[in-house]
């Protein structure tokens, strides 16, 4: 019997870690002029191009019940066990729907070993937590050691990043903690993260370039105390950007450093023209 490992599609893993692992993905969906479709089939540079000129800012949904149904039973019908690791659920109704689904499961499949878990955040803070348990999941760990590889990395991971301005942030309604900077758009620029599952906070900077340094510092600095696990840069839709922060950091670190785009579902809460890095520490 073997551990199948599941998340959703804004964990924004690289493709050679989904196929290594066999991480199973459901996809959330991007309603855009009316018209629903799965986050997976969207082409990033089409979405973007057309989020500029659509007549409303385009909405995110969670994975449809069927899609979520029928990958968890066909892993239980193998017989083989599941760690379900979802979008932070102060963010989406995701990891609700899935312990729904669980339960479906389990009335047809009575010894379905299913355990969902909270990431209590998104894009590749979750990725990596999923890689992890994807990882120790190969090597025919226990369930119980899976699932503590991947808290492991929750706990211990950070997600830094500047928006291009909080207009989609506060269209979309996940602004979270950070809802106070409102009062002073036009004077800063903040440095956001993920903390107790919702948008917050981190730093509050004058210039793109202070917010970009700046995470930089915050990066190395914790890095330097607790040790690297490992490290990714993301951006929405300003890949230049992206790979000259990407090389700051390698230059720092003396490591390759990737890079890797934000898709639709967070990219239209977030907006183009944001930048970040991902991380978690030893």
């Amino acid at each position: 019997m073997a551990i199948k490992i599941v998340t959703d599609s804004t964990s924004y893993i690289p493709t050679e870690y989904i196929d290594k692992y066999d991480i199973k993905i459901v996809s959330l969906n991007v309603v855009m002029d009316g018209v629903s479709r799965r986050e997976v089939d969207i082409d990033n540079n089409y979405f973007y191009e057309e989020m500029k000129i659509c007549s409303e800012i385009p909405k995110s949904s969670q994975p449809i019940p069927e899609e979520m149904l029928d990958t968890f039973k066909g892993i239980v019908k193998d017989g083989d066990s599941i760690v379900g690791i979802f979008l932070s659920s102060k963010m989406s109704g995701t990891y609700s729907n899935a312990n729904m689904i669980k339960n479906m499961i389990l009335e047809d499949y009575p010894k379905a070993d299913i355990h969902i878990l909270d990431s209590k955040t998104n894009c590749m803070q979750m990725g990596f937590a999923v890689i992890k348990a994807g990882e120790a999941a190969s090597e025919n760990k226990s369930i119980n050691e899976v699932i503590d590889e991947a808290n492991y990395v929750i706990n211990n991971s950070k997600f830094l990043f500047t928006p291009e301005t909080l207009e989609y942030l506060k269209k979309g309604g996940r602004i979270g903690k950070a809802s106070a900077l409102f009062g002073n758009l036009l004077q800063i620029k903040p440095i956001l993260t993920v903390a107790e599952g919702e948008t917050s906070v981190f730093k509050k900077v004058r210039t793109r370039k202070k917010a970009v340094d700046e995470i930089v510092s915050a990066v190395l600095e914790d890095i330097e105390t607790k040790g690297l696990g490992d490290v990714i840069v993301h951006h929405i839709n300003c890949e230049d950007d992206g790979i000259k922060l990407a090389q700051a950091l390698e230059n720092k670190l003396g490591k390759k450093v990737s890079l890797q785009y934000i898709g639709p579902v967070i990219g239209l809460h977030v907006g183009p023209g944001s930048i970040g890095i991902t991380y978690y520490t030893k």
